[in-house]
Protein backbone atom coordinates (compact mmCIF):
# COMPACT_ATOMS: atom_id res chain seq x y z
CA UNK A 1 0.00 0.00 0.00
CA UNK A 2 1.11 3.27 -0.71
CA UNK A 3 -0.58 5.73 2.08
CA UNK A 4 0.47 9.27 1.36
CA UNK A 5 1.40 11.53 4.71
CA UNK A 6 -2.49 13.04 3.94
CA UNK A 7 -4.02 9.92 4.63
CA UNK A 8 -2.01 9.46 7.64
CA UNK A 9 -3.09 13.12 8.56
CA UNK A 10 -6.64 12.74 8.25
CA UNK A 11 -6.97 9.31 9.90
CA UNK A 12 -4.94 10.47 13.10
CA UNK A 13 -7.67 13.88 13.26
CA UNK A 14 -10.42 11.09 13.01
CA UNK A 15 -9.42 8.70 15.56
CA UNK A 16 -8.42 11.33 17.99
CA UNK A 17 -11.71 13.21 17.48
CA UNK A 18 -13.71 10.18 18.42
CA UNK A 19 -11.74 9.79 21.55
CA UNK A 20 -11.70 13.37 22.39
CA UNK A 21 -15.33 12.45 22.68
CA UNK A 22 -15.05 9.52 24.73
CA UNK A 23 -13.18 11.39 27.25
CA UNK A 24 -15.62 14.49 26.98
CA UNK A 25 -17.88 12.26 28.01
CA UNK A 26 -16.41 10.48 30.99
CA UNK A 27 -15.51 13.82 31.84
CA UNK A 28 -18.49 15.26 32.00
CA UNK A 29 -20.46 12.63 34.04
CA UNK A 30 -18.92 9.26 35.15
CA UNK A 31 -20.88 6.61 35.88
CA UNK A 32 -21.64 2.84 35.17
CA UNK A 33 -23.09 2.79 31.70
CA UNK A 34 -26.47 0.91 31.23
CA UNK A 35 -26.75 -2.31 28.96
CA UNK A 36 -28.45 0.13 26.18
CA UNK A 37 -25.76 2.67 26.42
CA UNK A 38 -23.05 0.00 26.41
CA UNK A 39 -25.14 -1.92 22.97
CA UNK A 40 -25.15 1.48 21.30
CA UNK A 41 -21.49 2.41 21.80
CA UNK A 42 -20.05 -1.12 21.29
CA UNK A 43 -22.34 -1.20 18.24
CA UNK A 44 -21.27 2.21 17.01
CA UNK A 45 -17.50 1.16 17.32
CA UNK A 46 -17.83 -1.93 15.39
CA UNK A 47 -19.83 -0.35 12.49
CA UNK A 48 -16.67 2.14 12.33
CA UNK A 49 -14.34 -0.29 11.87
CA UNK A 50 -16.43 -2.49 8.86
CA UNK A 51 -16.86 0.83 7.26
CA UNK A 52 -13.28 1.56 7.38
CA UNK A 53 -12.68 -1.50 5.93
CA UNK A 54 -14.87 -1.11 3.39
CA UNK A 55 -13.68 1.65 2.44
CA UNK A 56 -10.10 0.00 1.84
CA UNK A 57 -11.79 -2.06 -0.16
CA UNK A 58 -12.93 0.12 -2.44
CA UNK A 59 -9.90 2.52 -2.66
CA UNK A 60 -7.03 -0.39 -2.10
CA UNK A 61 -8.26 -3.51 -3.57
CA UNK A 62 -9.49 -6.85 -1.51
CA UNK A 63 -6.46 -7.74 -0.09
CA UNK A 64 -5.85 -4.88 2.34
CA UNK A 65 -9.38 -4.88 3.07
CA UNK A 66 -8.86 -8.59 4.63
CA UNK A 67 -5.88 -7.74 6.08
CA UNK A 68 -7.84 -5.28 7.98
CA UNK A 69 -10.41 -7.57 8.73
CA UNK A 70 -7.96 -10.16 10.06
CA UNK A 71 -5.86 -8.20 12.01
CA UNK A 72 -8.80 -6.15 13.74
CA UNK A 73 -10.48 -9.50 14.57
CA UNK A 74 -7.26 -10.82 16.21
CA UNK A 75 -6.64 -8.06 18.02
CA UNK A 76 -10.02 -7.58 19.05
CA UNK A 77 -10.07 -11.06 20.17
CA UNK A 78 -7.00 -10.81 22.16
CA UNK A 79 -8.12 -7.17 23.63
CA UNK A 80 -11.07 -8.60 25.30
CA UNK A 81 -8.77 -11.11 26.69
CA UNK A 82 -7.28 -7.92 28.33
CA UNK A 83 -10.47 -7.60 29.97
CA UNK A 84 -9.56 -10.69 32.25
CA UNK A 85 -7.29 -8.78 33.70
CA UNK A 86 -8.56 -5.91 34.23
CA UNK A 87 -11.90 -7.24 35.81
CA UNK A 88 -9.44 -9.09 38.04
CA UNK A 89 -7.23 -5.69 38.80
CA UNK A 90 -10.69 -3.77 39.45
CA UNK A 91 -11.85 -6.40 42.12
CA UNK A 92 -8.19 -6.86 43.90
CA UNK A 93 -8.35 -3.34 44.64
CA UNK A 94 -11.76 -2.58 44.73
CA UNK A 95 -12.58 -0.02 42.40
CA UNK A 96 -15.88 1.68 43.08
CA UNK A 97 -17.56 0.73 39.74
CA UNK A 98 -18.92 4.24 38.72
CA UNK A 99 -15.23 5.57 38.24
CA UNK A 100 -14.21 2.07 36.58
CA UNK A 101 -14.96 4.03 33.14
CA UNK A 102 -12.03 6.23 33.90
CA UNK A 103 -9.67 3.33 34.45
CA UNK A 104 -10.06 1.80 31.39
CA UNK A 105 -10.13 5.26 29.52
CA UNK A 106 -7.10 5.67 30.75
CA UNK A 107 -5.51 2.25 30.22
CA UNK A 108 -6.93 2.26 26.59
CA UNK A 109 -5.20 5.61 26.04
CA UNK A 110 -2.05 4.07 27.75
CA UNK A 111 -2.16 0.89 25.40
CA UNK A 112 -3.00 3.27 22.14
CA UNK A 113 0.83 4.72 23.19
CA UNK A 114 2.83 1.91 23.43
CA UNK A 115 1.17 -0.04 20.86
CA UNK A 116 2.08 2.98 18.21
CA UNK A 117 5.52 2.69 19.61
CA UNK A 118 5.60 -0.50 19.25
CA UNK A 119 4.39 -0.60 15.74
CA UNK A 120 7.00 2.07 14.62
CA UNK A 121 9.89 0.03 15.82
CA UNK A 122 8.39 -3.54 14.87
CA UNK A 123 8.15 -1.72 11.16
CA UNK A 124 11.40 -0.21 11.30
CA UNK A 125 13.04 -3.66 12.11
CA UNK A 126 10.79 -5.84 9.79
CA UNK A 127 11.80 -3.35 7.26
CA UNK A 128 15.54 -3.69 7.70
CA UNK A 129 16.09 -7.77 9.23
CA UNK A 130 13.55 -10.54 7.42
CA UNK A 131 14.71 -12.41 10.26
CA UNK A 132 13.13 -10.82 12.84
CA UNK A 133 9.93 -12.96 11.39
CA UNK A 134 11.89 -15.77 12.97
CA UNK A 135 11.76 -14.45 16.59
CA UNK A 136 8.22 -13.10 16.30
CA UNK A 137 6.75 -16.74 15.52
CA UNK A 138 8.63 -18.14 18.56
CA UNK A 139 7.53 -15.52 20.47
CA UNK A 140 3.95 -16.45 19.70
CA UNK A 141 4.29 -19.95 19.85
CA UNK A 142 5.89 -19.63 23.40
CA UNK A 143 2.89 -17.41 24.47
CA UNK A 144 0.58 -19.77 22.64
CA UNK A 145 1.86 -22.73 24.95
CA UNK A 146 1.67 -20.69 28.31
CA UNK A 147 -1.80 -19.51 27.46
CA UNK A 148 -3.01 -23.04 26.68
CA UNK A 149 -1.35 -24.20 29.90
CA UNK A 150 -2.70 -21.36 31.98
CA UNK A 151 -6.02 -20.77 31.12
CA UNK A 152 -8.01 -17.80 31.65
CA UNK A 153 -6.16 -15.31 34.33
CA UNK A 154 -7.58 -16.13 38.27
CA UNK A 155 -8.12 -13.58 40.62
CA UNK A 156 -6.45 -15.37 43.20
CA UNK A 157 -3.29 -16.27 40.70
CA UNK A 158 -3.08 -12.12 40.38
CA UNK A 159 0.26 -11.57 41.59
CA UNK A 160 1.26 -8.16 42.05
CA UNK A 161 4.99 -6.87 39.74
CA UNK A 162 7.41 -5.33 41.08
CA UNK A 163 6.75 -1.79 40.55
CA UNK A 164 3.33 -2.10 41.83
CA UNK A 165 4.81 -3.35 44.89
CA UNK A 166 7.62 -0.72 45.16
CA UNK A 167 4.58 2.50 44.80
CA UNK A 168 2.99 0.91 47.56
CA UNK A 169 5.78 0.79 49.80
CA UNK A 170 7.20 4.08 48.31
CA UNK A 171 4.50 5.76 47.39
CA UNK A 172 1.92 7.63 50.75
CA UNK A 173 -1.00 6.16 49.64
CA UNK A 174 -4.52 7.15 51.16
CA UNK A 175 -6.43 4.25 52.73
CA UNK A 176 -9.49 5.04 50.31
CA UNK A 177 -10.58 7.15 47.56
CA UNK A 178 -10.95 10.19 46.96
CA UNK A 179 -13.90 9.33 43.74
CA UNK A 180 -11.44 9.41 40.30
CA UNK A 181 -8.74 11.45 41.61
CA UNK A 182 -5.42 10.30 41.94
CA UNK A 183 -4.32 12.68 44.99
CA UNK A 184 -6.37 13.90 48.01
CA UNK A 185 -6.11 15.56 50.92
CA UNK A 186 -5.75 13.38 54.90
CA UNK A 187 -5.19 15.35 58.16
CA UNK A 188 -3.60 18.58 56.02
CA UNK A 189 -0.93 15.85 53.75
CA UNK A 190 -1.56 15.29 50.29
CA UNK A 191 -1.70 11.62 49.46
CA UNK A 192 -1.91 9.32 46.50
CA UNK A 193 -5.46 7.62 46.29
CA UNK A 194 -4.65 3.97 45.65
CA UNK A 195 -6.53 5.24 42.12
CA UNK A 196 -2.66 5.45 41.35
CA UNK A 197 -1.53 2.20 41.97
CA UNK A 198 -4.63 0.67 40.13
CA UNK A 199 -3.07 2.60 37.10
CA UNK A 200 0.37 1.83 37.42
CA UNK A 201 -1.39 -2.32 37.28
CA UNK A 202 -3.28 -1.20 34.13
CA UNK A 203 -0.33 0.02 32.63
CA UNK A 204 1.91 -2.96 33.25
CA UNK A 205 -0.55 -4.80 32.14
CA UNK A 206 -0.60 -3.19 28.91
CA UNK A 207 3.13 -3.74 28.35
CA UNK A 208 2.26 -7.06 28.19
CA UNK A 209 -0.22 -7.42 26.01
CA UNK A 210 1.35 -4.99 23.60
CA UNK A 211 3.96 -7.44 23.56
CA UNK A 212 1.54 -10.29 22.35
CA UNK A 213 -0.23 -8.31 20.41
CA UNK A 214 2.20 -5.97 17.89
CA UNK A 215 4.25 -10.00 16.79
CA UNK A 216 0.40 -11.22 16.40
CA UNK A 217 -0.68 -8.31 14.04
CA UNK A 218 2.39 -8.27 11.80
CA UNK A 219 1.84 -11.85 11.35
CA UNK A 220 -1.02 -11.27 9.16
CA UNK A 221 -0.01 -7.72 7.40
CA UNK A 222 3.47 -5.57 7.31
CA UNK A 223 1.63 -2.59 6.41
CA UNK A 224 2.10 0.01 9.07
CA UNK A 225 -1.17 2.02 7.95
CA UNK A 226 -3.07 -1.33 8.44
CA UNK A 227 -1.48 -2.63 11.46
CA UNK A 228 -1.90 0.71 13.28
CA UNK A 229 -5.59 1.26 12.60
CA UNK A 230 -6.27 -2.56 13.27
CA UNK A 231 -4.86 -1.63 16.70
CA UNK A 232 -6.52 1.49 16.84
CA UNK A 233 -10.43 0.00 15.92
CA UNK A 234 -9.56 -3.41 18.56
CA UNK A 235 -9.18 -0.53 21.30
CA UNK A 236 -12.39 1.70 20.43
CA UNK A 237 -15.26 0.54 22.68
CA UNK A 238 -13.51 -1.57 24.94
CA UNK A 239 -14.84 0.61 27.70
CA UNK A 240 -18.38 -0.12 26.76
CA UNK A 241 -17.57 -3.85 26.29
CA UNK A 242 -16.16 -4.23 29.81
CA UNK A 243 -19.55 -2.90 31.44
CA UNK A 244 -21.51 -5.07 28.18
CA UNK A 245 -20.20 -8.45 29.17
CA UNK A 246 -20.40 -8.02 32.29
CA UNK A 247 -20.69 -11.34 33.66
CA UNK A 248 -20.13 -13.56 30.29
CA UNK A 249 -16.42 -12.80 30.94
CA UNK A 250 -16.66 -15.50 32.91
CA UNK A 251 -18.46 -17.70 31.54
CA UNK A 252 -15.67 -17.83 28.45
CA UNK A 253 -13.85 -20.35 30.32
CA UNK A 254 -12.34 -21.56 26.29
CA UNK A 255 -11.31 -17.81 24.95
CA UNK A 256 -7.83 -18.51 25.93
CA UNK A 257 -7.29 -21.76 24.47
CA UNK A 258 -9.11 -20.71 21.23
CA UNK A 259 -6.63 -17.61 21.27
CA UNK A 260 -3.38 -20.00 22.08
CA UNK A 261 -4.37 -21.74 18.88
CA UNK A 262 -4.71 -18.14 16.82
CA UNK A 263 -1.38 -16.84 18.65
CA UNK A 264 0.17 -20.24 17.58
CA UNK A 265 -1.01 -20.23 14.21
CA UNK A 266 0.22 -16.81 13.49
CA UNK A 267 3.34 -17.70 14.76
CA UNK A 268 3.73 -20.55 12.52
CA UNK A 269 2.77 -18.40 9.57
CA UNK A 270 5.12 -15.98 10.34
CA UNK A 271 8.12 -18.23 10.59
CA UNK A 272 7.19 -20.02 7.32
CA UNK A 273 7.16 -15.94 5.94
CA UNK A 274 10.37 -15.31 7.26
CA UNK A 275 11.52 -19.07 5.23
CA UNK A 276 9.98 -17.38 2.27
CA UNK A 277 11.74 -14.59 2.31
CA UNK A 278 14.97 -16.06 3.04
CA UNK A 279 14.50 -18.71 0.41
CA UNK A 280 15.73 -21.39 2.95
CA UNK A 281 16.81 -24.65 1.13
CA UNK A 282 14.88 -27.68 1.61
CA UNK A 283 16.33 -31.17 0.61
CA UNK A 284 13.90 -33.18 -1.28
CA UNK A 285 16.00 -36.01 -3.39
CA UNK A 286 18.70 -35.10 -2.86
CA UNK A 287 17.84 -31.93 -4.93
CA UNK A 288 17.82 -28.39 -2.73
CA UNK A 289 14.39 -26.84 -3.92
CA UNK A 290 13.16 -23.49 -2.27
CA UNK A 291 9.87 -24.78 -0.36
CA UNK A 292 7.97 -22.13 1.98
CA UNK A 293 4.48 -22.45 1.93
CA UNK A 294 2.48 -19.54 1.69
CA UNK A 295 -0.57 -18.99 3.77
CA UNK A 296 -3.33 -16.74 1.98
CA UNK A 297 -5.10 -14.25 3.84
CA UNK A 298 -8.28 -15.98 3.07
CA UNK A 299 -7.65 -19.35 4.86
CA UNK A 300 -5.96 -17.25 8.14
CA UNK A 301 -9.39 -15.24 8.33
CA UNK A 302 -11.11 -18.54 7.94
CA UNK A 303 -8.57 -20.35 10.57
CA UNK A 304 -9.09 -17.10 13.11
CA UNK A 305 -12.83 -16.85 13.23
CA UNK A 306 -13.69 -20.85 13.05
CA UNK A 307 -11.11 -21.23 16.23
CA UNK A 308 -12.68 -18.28 18.25
CA UNK A 309 -16.02 -19.45 17.38
CA UNK A 310 -15.78 -22.64 18.38
CA UNK A 311 -14.15 -21.52 21.70
CA UNK A 312 -17.22 -19.24 22.35
CA UNK A 313 -19.79 -21.75 21.90
CA UNK A 314 -17.70 -24.07 23.78
CA UNK A 315 -17.54 -22.01 26.59
CA UNK A 316 -20.98 -20.83 26.57
CA UNK A 317 -22.20 -24.75 26.67
CA UNK A 318 -20.19 -25.73 29.53
CA UNK A 319 -21.13 -22.60 31.50
CA UNK A 320 -24.79 -23.82 30.76
CA UNK A 321 -23.90 -27.09 31.54
CA UNK A 322 -22.18 -26.37 34.70
CA UNK A 323 -24.79 -23.89 35.98
CA UNK A 324 -27.72 -26.46 35.36
CA UNK A 325 -25.26 -28.81 37.78
CA UNK A 326 -24.92 -26.77 40.07
CA UNK A 327 -29.03 -25.62 40.57
CA UNK A 328 -29.57 -29.51 40.31
CA UNK A 329 -27.08 -29.68 42.97
CA UNK A 330 -28.50 -26.76 45.60
CA UNK A 331 -32.26 -28.50 44.84
CA UNK A 332 -30.58 -31.55 46.37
Amino acid sequence: MDVSGLVWAGTLVALIAVLLVDLLIIGRRPHEPSVRESSLWVGFYVGLALLFGAGLWLFSGASAAGQFYTGWLTEYSLSVDNLFVFVIIMARFGVPRPYQQKVLLIGIVLALVMRGGFIAAGAALISQFSWVFYIFGAFLIYTAVNLARQGEPDEDEFSENVLIRWSRKALPVSRGYDGARFTTHENGRRLFTPMLIVMIAIGTTDLIFALDSIPAIFGITQEAYLVFTANVFALMGLRQLYFLLGGLLDRLIYLSYGLAVVLGFIGVKLVLEALADNNLPFINGGEHVAWAPHIPIWLSLLVIVGTLLVATAASLVKSARDRRRALAEARG
